[in-house]
């Protein structure tokens, strides 16, 4: 289990929503309001990039670098 200590909040990776809709908002919400790039998300929250495009294409969502976000 992964658990990384952020702004004195304890995120564990296997507590990211598992609902593909929650999870592609919250990702995006954090892209908006965070973070640059889908890179710069993944480093920071010690989330695997690779896994993480896999789990939102299975939902159906793909990553736009150019708009920033996943749809």
């Amino acid at each position: 289990m992964l658990i990384l200590y952020l702004n004195s909040y304890i995120i564990i990776m296997d507590n990211l929503p598992q609902d593909p809709a929650m999870l592609l908002s919250f990702i995006n919400m954090k892209l908006r309001d965070d973070y640059d790039t889908l890179e710069a998300l993944c480093d920071d929250l010690a989330i695997d990039r690779d896994e993480l495009t896999a789990r939102m294409a299975a939902a159906g969502f793909e990553y736009s670098a150019e708009n920033k976000r996943f749809w």
